[in-house]
């Protein structure tokens, strides 16, 4: 009976706020309609400069398909490579290509036909996509002539067929959004109960119950589901305007993301409790669940996978729950796994949930 009333008092006491009820509804709902558009990492309207130095049927068909891909924006045909460079330099191109002379000539020779691309790669990602979707679109016209292909007027000697398996589209939505849903899990889920002991500590209110026999376990326990039950309705709000505005539903059951999220924000909210027990004021706590979130975020493969990190940075996103969590959120999503395919991840987030909730009992100080 007792933790019944500390789960009323933390009720109470946070819609006695007036503004967090409000953050709790509105911050999910601005994330997953921004966001989404965004956090996109696709790389289209690259602003491309071309100089033509062969002027040729050729070299034509090629600009011709460049300018109707949607990758690329043509900004113009430079007369001079100088001219060309000028408009990089100034912030206006992204790329130059110059066909060389001789290009048509030296396809239809079978030989290599000569093309220069310079990439503005300030914003490296950016110039990297661009000149390597720009080689593609090359190589394959280059392809079609020697062979007399469709650019030729007749047809390539075989024709690869692709199939996209669980995203057909290649859509970037499908990725980002079931991810973003667990970022949004952890912000809320973590931030608050981050902020939560300390702000009684500061107030005095946790002396009260110091004095009483409430047992460390009651105490973090009555802490924990008020915010493990904000995190289904987040979760439930989430996934409805995940479908509303994209149109994105799982492929998966939902029971498996509810169980599976179920876990993990007992994770998260414990690892915001153990950082408001070691905290003595508001200001330090926000800043130490902020610095986790920033590390937890970036090395979650949440914008960037985790196979292109070095071994070092690999091996310490295995004590990492938002990668476990947003693993589970994106096969359920894309490929419809369940629990048995899932069973490494939700391992993980038990052991997470045990450690953290275990060091948020330990290290709550309570005087009797």
């Amino acid at each position: 009976m007792v933790i019944k009333y500390l789960i009323e008092k933390e009720f109470r006491q946070l819609f006695r706020n007036t503004f967090l009820p409000r953050l709790i509804f509105i911050f999910p709902v601005l994330m997953m309609i921004l966001l989404p558009w965004a956090a996109n990492m696709e790389v289209k309207n690259v602003r491309l400069t071309i100089v033509d130095n062969d002027r040729s049927s050729s070299s034509g068909r090629l600009v011709r398909r460049i300018a109707a891909s949607d990758y690329f924006r043509l900004n113009g045909v430079s007369a001079s490579h100088d001219e060309a460079m000028e408009s990089v330099e100034r912030g206006a191109a992204d790329i130059v290509m110059e066909i060389a002379p001789g290009f048509e000539r030296d396809l239809m020779r079978g030989e290599t036909g000569r093309i220069l691309l310079s990439a503005n790669t300030v914003n490296g990602a950016r110039g990297s996509l661009g000149s390597s979707y720009l080689s593609a679109i090359i190589s394959h016209h280059a392809t079609e002539l020697q062979s007399g292909g469709p650019a030729a007027g007749g047809r390539l000697p075989a024709e690869p067929s692709v199939v996209n398996l669980f995203n057909p589209n290649m859509d970037y939505k499908p990725f980002i959004v079931p991810a973003l849903i667990v970022t949004l899990l952890t912000m809320l889920c973590g931030f608050l109960p981050a902020l939560n002991v300390v702000d009684e500590k500061e107030k005095g209110t946790i002396e009260q119950i110091n004095v009483t026999p409430v047992g460390k376990f009651t105490f973090i326990l009555a802490k924990l589901l008020p915010y493990w039950a904000i995190g289904f309705v987040v979760l439930t709000l989430c996934l409805g305007l995940a479908w509303l505005f994209y149109g994105i539903l799982p492929v998966g059951r939902l029971i498996v993301i509810y169980g599976c999220a179920a876990v993990f924000i007992l994770s998260v909210s414990g690892l915001g409790l153990v950082i408001s027990n070691h905290s003595s004021t508001m200001q330090q706590a926000m800043f130490v669940m902020f610095f986790c979130m920033i590390i937890l975020a970036l090395m979650s493969g949440l914008f960037t996978p985790l196979s292109s990190m070095p071994e070092w940075a690999q091996t310490i996103t295995l004590f990492n729950p938002l990668k476990y969590m947003i693993e589970i959120m994106r096969s359920v999503y894309l490929k419809g796994s369940g629990f048995s395919d899932l069973y490494p991840q939700v391992s993980a987030l038990l052991g997470f949930a045990a450690l953290f909730n275990t060091w948020a009992v330990l290290s709550y100080k309570k005087n009797r």
